[in-house]
């Protein structure tokens, strides 16, 4: 939340055009009592993109998940993973993995609303229950409400004591669970999500599992996302550079203020693009500048400040890094 907005997901389509990207977790709330097309509208260039939801009302997500499918999202995926307290009060994330039929009805009654694939993404146990049996009994039980994709995070969610990010960390990972399920549900796809930050490592997990979800890796080292086409697509064309990126991000800041928005909103998401690259840290100073961000207003002042950035980068940088 927070982090993968129709802006960051622009940026991330620019370095891949067939990895899948999802959206920031929607509650069902925001968009039955809230600013629908807040919430649910983007660019048809980030397709293909799935929409996230946290709910638990099995009426409230077949409801929303409607309005994902009618809004143009290619799969609406249910959140069971998010540890948060905040979420939980809310009765819906990690917790829910304890009520396994609930989210079979949840799912279910999506599942009856919508044509595109409804998907599940969940922990493999929450708190000290660390039994295999316990993760097998939920994707088993969803599966038979007609879910086909799961997509495991393979750490537990310690639901008190822990804050989201130390659930990012502390709980250790057992990809060995995502690949026995994958073997006791041979027909169901299975992705795996944790700690993924190499292309070695992605590989290796193929060969066990269907699919891999990378988060905190492409939002930090987002050029990590340049070669997928390539390497696990079959793309034949070049890898884009750095500077094409880049260029093509400033058109796209260009039509963001256009329409009323912000530089800084879609910039935020690129401070990653120049890390560990020489320079990199004059040009994220730059574009991280939240007061001059906000007070430029036309396509001459946002090209300015990007031509600015990229002064800080050694020349053949520029064009080609």
């Amino acid at each position: 939340m927070d982090w993968t907005d129709r802006h960051c997901r622009t940026f991330h389509r620019a370095l891949s055009q067939h990895i899948w990207l999802y959206t920031e977790m929607v509650t069902t709330g925001a968009l039955l009592h809230g600013d629908v097309a807040r919430h649910l509208d983007f660019n048809a260039a980030e397709q293909p993109v799935a929409l996230q939801l946290g709910g638990s009302e099995p009426a409230d997500l077949a409801q929303a998940a409607k309005l994902g499918e009618q809004w143009g999202y290619a799969e609406i995926n249910l959140n069971c993973g998010c540890p948060s307290e905040r979420v939980q009060r809310g009765a819906f994330g990690a917790c829910l993995m304890a009520e396994p039929q609930l989210v079979a009805d949840c799912v279910k009654a999506m599942r009856d609303a919508v044509s595109v694939p409804v998907t599940v993404k969940h922990r493999i146990g929450i708190d000290t229950i660390e039994h295999y049996g316990f993760v097998r009994d939920f994707v088993g039980t969803i599966a038979e409400a007609g879910c086909e994709t799961f997509i495991v995070h393979a750490r537990n969610a310690i639901l008190k004591g822990l804050s989201p990010k130390e659930n990012r960390e502390i709980p250790p990972l057992r990809y060995e669970v995502a690949y026995e399920l994958k073997r006791e549900f041979p027909q169901l796809e299975i992705l795996i999500n944790g700690g993924i930050v190499t292309y070695d490592e992605i590989a290796a997990h193929l060969e066990h599992v269907d699919g891999v979800m990378i988060g905190r890796e492409a939002y930090h080292q987002p050029y990590f996302l340049s070669e997928m086409d390539q390497r696990f697509y079959g793309a034949d064309t070049p890898v884009r550079t750095r500077h094409d990126v880049e260029l093509a991000m400033q058109e796209y800041v260009v039509g963001v203020v256009e329409r009323g928005g912000y530089m800084g909103a879609a910039t935020r998401h690129m401070l990653g693009l120049h890390r560990g690259i020489h320079g990199g840290r004059g040009w994220r100073r730059v574009l991280s500048d939240a007061r001059r961000m906000n007070a430029a207003r036309t396509r001459q002042e946002i090209v300015a400040l990007f031509e600015e950035a990229r002064s800080h980068l050694r020349p053949d940088l520029r064009e080609a890094a």
